[in-house]
């Protein structure tokens, strides 16, 4: 269950795989299990790139090359932690003015040694100005980040039966 508080979205699932496995596709396949609609670039969509550092880049790059770097990697630790600033603005465009985007943590723990929740939250989200509550409710309605979390639930699950694996459970959280 996606939670709404005051300047801040969280959500959780729960997916039959390893810790590692489940930080590994959250962080290396983005572009597998990432909604398509969810993207900012003008250009049709060819790839999604995450730079797996800690100062690193999240950008879209389109059929045509073009970029669009709409996020920022502040702390990468696997298999447990992953956070990136959310570099988005109120209309939907990247924001430059770095005092006015938010943060998302994703947290990787394991409840079994096949079994991993994954927990997200998105905060600070009043630093977007005037109207921030716009942002809250758009990344904390269905089709945010719990839409986000389900079908990388689903990517795991899939990528899992290919390797032989367990599948998915999916569990409000």
């Amino acid at each position: 269950m996606t939670e709404i508080h005051a300047t801040e979205v969280t959500t959780s699932i729960v997916v039959d795989a390893p810790v590692e496995r489940a930080f590994a596709v959250f962080t290396e396949d983005m572009a597998g299990w990432w909604p398509p609609e969810h993207h900012i670039i003008a250009a049709p969509l060819a790839d999604m790139v995450l730079e797996p550092r800690a100062g690193g880049r999240i950008y879209d790059v389109g059929t045509d090359g073009s970029e669009c770097q709409w996020a920022r990697v502040l702390a990468y630790e696997p298999p447990n932690r992953f956070v990136f600033s959310w570099d988005i603005s109120l209309q939907w465009q990247v924001e430059t003015d770095y005092a006015k985007t938010s943060e998302v943590e994703v947290r990787f723990i394991a409840e079994e040694p096949n079994r991993t929740r994954v927990e997200l939250e998105h905060r600070h989200l009043d630093r977007h100005g005037d109207g921030w509550e716009a942002m809250r409710d758009g990344v904390g309605s269905p089709d945010g980040w719990g839409s986000g979390l389900r079908r990388f639930a689903s990517w795991v699950a899939g990528s899992s039966d290919a390797a032989g694996g367990t599948g998915v459970t999916a569990s409000a959280g």
